[in-house]
């Protein structure tokens, strides 16, 4: 063997990786500095300048758009909003709730009723941010907008997912070139433009499709959502990261700062999946002068709302909680009323009973920490909570009415 090739050294595995991360994280930064960062906007325009959370609480809204007019030159004509996601991260939980805002939303743009879907057309991200403030009012830090094609790309250089499809999809738009054949109980891997396909679906050629209408859609796109987050928390999702870093920059208009991008796509990558909730806003579909609109309902999003803006995420199961009701007054009928509206809540397994006679209500509690606490004084109405062992662990909640307890004022 010659001195030469005694001499040569070779880099081990791990100094290898140690380059490859540095050399990824230079490429992500410099890449990063070139996102479009300017909106082009309709008339009306609103300011979208980021706004700094005064908490760790981060509010980002993800506005998917659709393809405009498909005769159309110009890539600037108004687009609506076929998607519009409130991702809400709570760093010192680890927690992300993704919240689904539906397109057929009612809402007042200059004292007009529209959809919300809408306001982007009429006056780009800061109409539609302005416009889900106002609903919810939750504030949204940064946003972060898509069209159809740039959605392909970005699934195309993750590699696709796989999905196991539950409904017959079929349905043909040639003025959209769009076709979708899928069938029931298949595993499909969806690319770029099977995942569109999938992702737009809500009925058939026929009519016939989900139940559930738009809400039914987006259960369909939050599962999707699940399986790309499964995909790029992957530790092969290394090899694609040249590929997404060369895309993502061409198609996603943001207001976030590099810094950001980088600061909260590292946070995300590193909250568990029990960590991350779906859910979509509460509320019911009414029809007004013939058209379909959904309506919010701001009582059955109050614990939604609490939970993005203070930070907390619920951490305990209403299914799953056992709660008995005391009446203990001499109105008849009190323990049922209540129990009911606990029901409408959510809460199932809650019954009824009556108790000694008291003149102040309160709840006893076992095995509840000290933010659910929170949550259960703001949603049973009662701010006397008392924790203790039970002898009888057969309930995790027992509330006593006493005479003090007014359904009037609540």
């Amino acid at each position: 063997m010659s001195h030469k090739n005694k001499n040569k050294k070779f880099l081990s595995p791990i100094w290898i990786l140690i380059i490859l991360i540095i050399t990824t994280a230079s490429l992500f930064y410099f890449y990063l500095k070139t996102f479009n960062n300017k909106s082009q906007v309709g008339e009306g325009e609103i300011n979208t300048t980021p706004i700094e959370s005064s908490s760790d609480n981060v509010n980002i809204l993800l506005m998917g758009v659709d393809i405009g007019d498909p005769k159309a030159n110009s890539n600037l004509d108004p687009k609506r909003t076929d998607t519009i996601i409130l991702v809400n991260y709570h760093p010192m939980e680890k927690k992300i709730n993704i919240v689904s805002i539906p397109r057929d939303t009612l809402i007042y743009l200059k004292g007009n009723r529209q959809k919300i879907n809408v306001a982007h057309a009429l006056g780009g991200p800061g109409y539609l941010i302005d416009s889900v403030q106002q609903l919810i009012q939750v504030p949204i830090n940064y946003y972060v907008k898509l069209d159809y094609k740039g959605f392909r790309e970005i699934i195309n250089s993750i590699g696709g997912v796989d999905i196991e499809i539950k409904n017959n999809m079929y349905y043909d738009d040639p003025a959209q070139n769009l076709s979708i054949n899928f069938k029931k109980g298949e595993v499909a891997h969806l690319d770029g433009k099977k995942a569109e396909e999938f992702f737009r679906w809500r009925k058939n050629n026929d009519g016939t499709g989900l139940a559930e209408g738009d809400i039914g859609r987006i259960k369909n796109q939050q599962e999707f959502i699940s399986k790309v987050l499964e995909k790029i928390k992957s530790p092969l999702i290394i090899t694609k990261i040249p590929s997404i870093l060369t895309t993502i920059p061409k198609y996603v208009e943001t207001n976030m700062e590099p810094e950001h991008i980088v600061k909260y796509g590292y946070a995300f990558m590193k909250v568990e999946k029990e960590n991350i909730n779906m859910t979509i806003l509460k509320g019911h579909t009414k029809y007004i002068n013939g058209s379909s609109y959904f309506i919010y309902e701001k009582e059955k999003n109050k614990e939604l709302i609490r939970n993005l803006i203070s930070g907390y995420t619920e951490s305990f199961d209403k299914e799953k909680l056992n709660i008995q009701v005391l009446n203990g007054t001499n109105k008849n009928g009190l323990a049922a009323r209540y129990a009911a509206k606990l029901k409408e809540k959510g809460y199932i397994n809650v019954f009824t009973g009556n108790g000694k006679n008291t003149l102040n209500s309160k709840i006893i509690v076992c095995n509840i920490n000290k933010d659910e606490i929170s949550t259960i004084k703001d949603e049973f109405f009662i701010k006397n909570v008392e924790k203790r062992e039970f002898k009888d662990e057969k309930f995790d909640i027992i509330v006593l009415l006493g005479d003090d307890f007014d359904f009037s004022s609540n």
